[in-house]
């Protein structure tokens, strides 16, 4: 039993008999998919679920009693070829509802996801698919569904938004019509439903009040053609009403307010709207006056969305990150209470509440830091006992984590970049020390502070990893963003570049032992960087990357959003000269990628130019294809060869 510090607060450990084994070296204890992937408690607080991995991409649906009386049993299993389960939330005391997704192939060769929504009782029993589209329909139906309102008081009733295909004409008389994506009340143990929103072609989600009134409507903005404009028109209800009046029109490059939850007792709208170039927090009333009032806005960085707590998903705070994750809470209780755990667990600073009981007495908190991949702990708010549940990777309990810093560094023109620098376990301090630096994916993301098992993996071998939130990354405003990392790709490629420089210029790094690595985006950024700067790192390492800008275009057409991916991309004489494949004949030094043979991201056609045109200029390069993995190889053994063989090239390519 371990005893946490703070007054009235105990902690006990619940039996992880079902978690991983004692795996044998680095590669595999880094590389290994976390032991509890999603977790929930039931609407009383009795019982608690998890999802954890099995084989590949399977994964089980776990469940017990909060008491300790019994060990977890599997409820529910997907193999991961290709159904994967994901997000599994208790429906009511004794049924939960699990999203299941994967990939399939859209006419034999054009990858596509899909999801579909599944209930079953916590013993295993009544599986129900809760929507299915047939095989006999115009259309291919890859929304899937969503449960939008967990409808608390009905016991295993909700609302999902659903979308609906047009039925073959066959001669049928009774063939369906419905099109679109409307809303249903359905039971998840009988699957008996009635239509709450008729669906509608261009409904792309609603809104619920959280207690069984849908309140706002969003429509995409389309083009005759049927192309999406990027653009999506919100309408909303006052109360006891029927009719759609006009509420906001929200852009996705983020102009406009985009609503996220409506409050019923305020009758609000919370939403996100620019401010001054940044993300802030407002709401909007739905009493016909549309009055906004700004509730949180921080002025260096975007807030980047909600809090929410309960079984009512009750907006309680805003979430934003400088140097690290914050929430601004807007309820004094919670802000008083994330004020007591910060004491009760001090060494874990980045807390968030993962779940409630439907009374919200009993909290199921997840907790983590640098150095510690997070574990699951339940509050009793009543009897003030605080029980930790279970570690996010127990199989690195008892591995060295290394601390990772908050840093800015000068780019060539001056301005300050900030980052996050990982140095080996016991460093303090270090100097010519073998280095990486990982930019990030997106363009359109960050890196916070935090565990990141492919850095912390890099720090265990022994090098030093700067991780850059070059200009082009977001949540730091437009004027950091610019028009985003492609189309400004020599300013985001020369912040990442200046990383490098850096520690060099601190003495952290040995220039000639000097590599970089990224997935994605990231990945772009390690080739285009050894396309431009040659001398700078000595081997760069690619995951998944985006290699031809032309082609990341051309994927993209004949799905609705084609006009939407060629905006952002752009034209121009940007096109060619930031194409990490149409300048393959610069590259001087070593190069080994990854990517996923079914990965709709960054196809891995994208790989294979790169690879193509990197033998035809006589670089020594390498192609790794994980068959039937997607953007993110979800697989532990896959990630494990990843691992080892990055290491092993590492160590050849900076002769160590």
């Amino acid at each position: 039993m371990r005893i946490l510090p703070f007054a009235g607060l105990s902690v006990s450990l619940l039996s992880t008999t079902a978690l991983s084994a004692e795996l044998p070296d680095a590669a595999a204890l880094f590389g290994s998919r976390e032991s509890i992937e999603q977790a929930s408690i039931s609407p009383d607080g009795t019982k608690f679920a998890y999802l954890a991995p099995l084989t590949g991409q399977g994964s089980a649906l776990f469940v017990t009693l909060l008491n300790g009386g019994a060990e977890p049993k599997a409820i529910l299993i997907a193999s991961g070829k290709p159904e994967r389960l994901s997000n599994c939330k208790w429906a009511a005391n004794t049924r939960l509802v699990c999203s299941i997704y994967g990939i399939t192939l859209v006419e034999g060769t054009e990858i596509a996801y899909f999801s579909r929504l599944v209930g079953v009782d916590d013993d295993g029993k009544n599986v129900t698919v809760l929507h299915r589209s047939g095989q006999d329909q115009l259309g291919y139906d890859l929304i899937g569904s969503s449960v939008i309102d967990w409808l608390p008081s009905e016991n295993g009733t909700v609302l999902m938004a659903r979308n609906y295909i047009p039925e073959r004409s066959t001669g049928r008389i009774l063939a369906s019509r419905r099109d679109g994506l409307g809303v249903d009340r359905v039971d998840t143990r009988t699957l008996k439903s009635s239509t709450v929103e008729q669906p509608r072609a261009s409904a792309v989600e609603y809104i619920t009040d959280s207690h069984g009134n849908v309140r706002i409507m969003g429509l995409r903005k389309t083009a005759s053609s049927g192309s999406d404009k990027g653009v999506i028109e919100y309408l909303y209800r006052q109360p006891d009403q029927r009719d759609w009046a006009a509420l906001s029109m929200a852009e996705y490059r983020g102009e406009g307010f985009n609503p996220y939850a409506v409050d019923k007792k305020l009758n609000v709208a919370y939403g996100l709207k620019k401010k001054d170039g940044r993300y802030a927090a407002y709401t909007v009333d739905l009493d016909g006056s549309l009055k906004e009032k700004e509730i949180f806005s921080h002025p260096d960085v975007d807030v980047s969305g909600f809090v929410t707590i309960g079984r009512r998903e009750r907006i309680v705070g805003a979430r934003y990150s400088t140097d690290k994750a914050e929430v601004a809470y807007f309820d004094p209780e919670l802000q008083k209470l994330s004020v007591s755990l910060s004491k009760a667990i001090p060494n874990l600073p980045l807390i968030r509440f993962a779940d409630s009981s439907v009374d919200e007495t009993k909290l199921l908190i997840w907790a983590g830091s640098d150095v510690d991949p997070g574990r699951y702990y339940l509050l009793d708010r009543s009897t003030k006992n605080m029980s930790e549940l279970l570690p996010v990777r127990p199989h690195l309990d008892k591995v060295p984590l290394a601390s990772v810093q908050h840093i800015q560094y000068p780019a060539a023109d001056g301005t300050m970049v900030p980052g996050y620098l990982t140095l080996p376990p016991g460093k303090e301090s270090a100097k010519g020390l073998p280095a990486i630096v990982m930019p990030h994916g997106g363009p359109g993301a960050r890196d916070e502070w935090g565990f990141d098992w492919l850095s912390q993996y890099f720090a265990n071998q022994g090098y030093a990893v700067l991780q850059p939130n070059f200009r082009g990354s977001a949540g730091y405003g437009d004027a950091w963003f610019q028009k985003n990392g492609f189309q400004n790709w020599r300013t985001a490629i020369g912040d990442v570049d200046d990383g490098g420089r850096w520690l060099v210029k601190e003495g952290i790094a040995d220039p000639a032992k000097m590599a970089i690595v990224g997935w994605s985006y990231g990945g772009y950024a390690a080739l285009q960087s050894a396309a431009t700067e040659p001398g700078l790192f000595k081997a760069a390492i690619a995951i998944a990357p985006v290699t031809d800008l032309d082609l990341l275009k051309e994927e993209r057409r004949g799905w609705s959003d084609f006009s939407v991916v060629s905006a952002f991309v752009g034209s121009g004489p940007h096109i060619k000269e930031g194409s990490p494949s149409q300048n393959a004949d610069k590259i001087k030094v070593p190069v080994l990628m990854f990517h996923g043979s079914v990965d709709r991201n960054v196809g891995v056609g994208h790989a294979k130019r790169m690879a193509s045109r990197l033998k035809a200029a006589n670089v020594p390069s390498d192609l790794v294809i994980y068959d039937d993995l997607d953007h993110y190889l979800e697989d532990s053994a896959a990630r494990t060869d990843m691992l080892r063989k990055s290491a092993d090239f590492l160590k050849k390519a900076l002769k160590l």
